[in-house]
C-alpha cells in the first residue's frame, strides 16, 4: 500500500521509551510484514490508528473527549482508513472530534507507540469483533480559546483537563498507564530515549 514504506521506516527508527513501547513496536513491524491491509479496517485482527496527545500552550491541560464506546474520558484519535500519514490523521481526528481549528504539532515525529485492545462492540448497528489498534500518537498543541464542539456519533463531551487530573478522569485501567507515560515523557523531555522498566 502506498506510503506504507515511509510509515514502516518511521516506526523502525523510533526509539522506544520503555518495555511496553519496545514490545509493541516489534509487534507493529510484524503486522506490517505479515499483512498488506493494516492501514484499513479490512484487517479484522488489527489496523493502524492515530491519536493526539493535545495540550494547551502552557502545557498545563490536555484536551479530552468523553468516548461513547469506551465510556471514558480519553484522548482524541481514529482509524487511518488507508492514510499512511498518521500525523495528518491525528490532526484531522482532533479537529473533527473537538471542533478546534488552531492546531500545530509540537513534534513532527512519533511521540508514542501502543497497541490498544478493543473489545467487541456494536457500531452503526453492526457488530465489530474484538481486535487491536496499532496506535501511533503525536504531541500536538491546540488553542485553548477555540470553541469546543461534540461529535455526537463518537463522543458526548469535550473539555480541557488539568494535567494532574487526566489519569483520574479516565475509567480505562490500561489507558491510565498510557496517559501516565505520556505525562512523564512530556515533563521530562526524554521522549526519544529508551528507558528500561
Amino acid at each position: 500500500m502506498e506510503g506504507m514504506e515511509d510509515l514502516k521506516n518511521r516506526i523502525e527508527k523510533y526509539i522506544p521509551y520503555n518495555e511496553q513501547e519496545k514490545s509493541d513496536r516489534n509487534v507493529m513491524l510484524k503486522y506490517i510484514n505479515d499483512f498488506d491491509d493494516v492501514l484499513t479496517r479490512n484487517n479484522e485482527y488489527g489496523h493502524f490508528t492515530a491519536s493526539g496527545w493535545v495540550v494547551n500552550n502552557k502545557r498545563t491541560k490536555v484536551l479530552m473527549v468523553y468516548h461513547n464506546i469506551y465510556k471514558s474520558w480519553s484522548w482524541t484519535g481514529g482509524h487511518s482508513d488507508g492514510d499512511s500519514n498518521l500525523l495528518n490523521v491525528a490532526i484531522k481526528e482532533l479537529k473533527e472530534e473537538t471542533g478546534v481549528k488552531n492546531v500545530k504539532p509540537i513534534l513532527d515525529d512519533i511521540f508514542s507507540l501502543e497497541i490498544i485492545c478493543v473489545n467487541g462492540h456494536v457500531k452503526e448497528e453492526k457488530y465489530v469483533s474484538s481486535h487491536v489498534h496499532l496506535n501511533v500518537s503525536y504531541f500536538l498543541e491546540a488553542d485553548e480559546n477555540d470553541a469546543l464542539k461534540v461529535k455526537e456519533d463518537e463522543n458526548s463531551g469535550v473539555k480541557w483537563v488539568d494535567i494532574d487530573k487526566v489519569i483520574e478522569v479516565s475509567s480505562e485501567p490500561w489507558m491510565k498507564g498510557i496517559y501516565k507515560k505520556l505525562i512523564e515523557k512530556m515533563k521530562d523531555g526524554r521522549s526519544h530515549h529508551y528507558i528500561s522498566l
